[in-house]
Order: C-alpha cells, then sequence, then structure tokens
C-alpha cells in the first residue's frame, strides 16, 4: 500500500468543510497520546509561551525521581528511557531554544541525580551525546542567547 505526498493530503483538504476538518483533527488526537499533546500545545502556545518547557520539565522530573539508580545497570536503564521520553517531547516543540534548554535539564538531571558517578561507558555516552546535540543547537541561536546557553554548558563540563 503507498501512502499520498503531503502535498496530496494538503490538496485534499483544502476541499473539505470547516466542520470535516475538525472531526479529522479530533479523529487524529485520538489515535495516540503524541497527536493529542502536539495539538494541546499547538493551540496553547501563543497563550502560554513557556507552557511546552514548564510541562516537559515537570515530566522529565518526575521520571527522574521515579528511576533507579541503585546499581549501574538500572541507572543505564533509567537513563535510557528518560532520553527517550525527552525526544519524544521534543518532537513537540520546534523552538531551537526550548529544545536546547530541555536537553541541558536533562543533562543537569543527570548528573544532580549521580547518574554519572556510575562511570558506565553507556551513561557517559548518552550524556556527551546530548552535549553535543545542544552545542549544536546553541550554535544556530542569536548572540545573546547562544551566551546565556554557554553558560549553562561551562556549568555541566
Amino acid at each position: 500500500m503507498k501512502f499520498p505526498s503531503l502535498s496530496q493530503l494538503k490538496k485534499e483538504l483544502a476541499y473539505h468543510s470547516e466542520k470535516e476538518l475538525i472531526e479529522l483533527i479530533v479523529e487524529l488526537s485520538k489515535f495516540s497520546r503524541d497527536n493529542k499533546a502536539y495539538l494541546f500545545f499547538k493551540l496553547h502556545e501563543k497563550d502560554h509561551p513557556g507552557l511546552f518547557l514548564e510541562m516537559a520539565k515537570e515530566e522529565l522530573e518526575l521520571e527522574f525521581q521515579k528511576a533507579n539508580t541503585q546499581h549501574g545497570y538500572y541507572a543505564k536503564k533509567s537513563a535510557q528511557a528518560i532520553r527517550r521520553k525527552m525526544n519524544k517531547l521534543l518532537k513537540l516543540n520546534k523552538k531551537k531554544e526550548d529544545q536546547a534548554e530541555l536537553i541541558l535539564f536533562f543533562c543537569e538531571r543527570l548528573k544532580a541525580n549521580g547518574y554519572l558517578a556510575h562511570r558506565h561507558p553507556v551513561i557517559q555516552n548518552l550524556y556527551e551525546i546530548q552535549i553535543r546535540k545542544a552545542e549544536k543547537l546553541i550554535s544556530g541561536l542569536h548572540e545573546d542567547l547562544q551566551y546565556d546557553f554557554q553558560e549553562k554548558m561551562r556549568e555541566l563540563e
């Protein structure tokens, strides 16, 4: 089965009424939590610009609190699970500064919660990869924002 391209879908959507489009969006939001979350953030981002960051940080903090860090193996598994959760959240927002801030928050929490103390190579690699991702995102931002983020980066290193 071959699916149509995005441009074909756009053309097809242009022929539908507003009511039909609303019904279609509601059906899409029922399919997955990701769709529902994306729709929620898109509808509320103009009224509450920091809403995504607040909710994402709160959700990640809960995951860090639930995580088992007693043994290196469990710490590794927990860190990987939290990173997967963060990557899902990053897909919901396309603003580079929010993405960089969330990645830096993740790295700060890894460091603060003692994940790096296990000296597990997977955790070390995960941390370094996230730092490089943040550096790449920061390099594309405005100079003033770059300076602020680079201060945070220095604290992490």
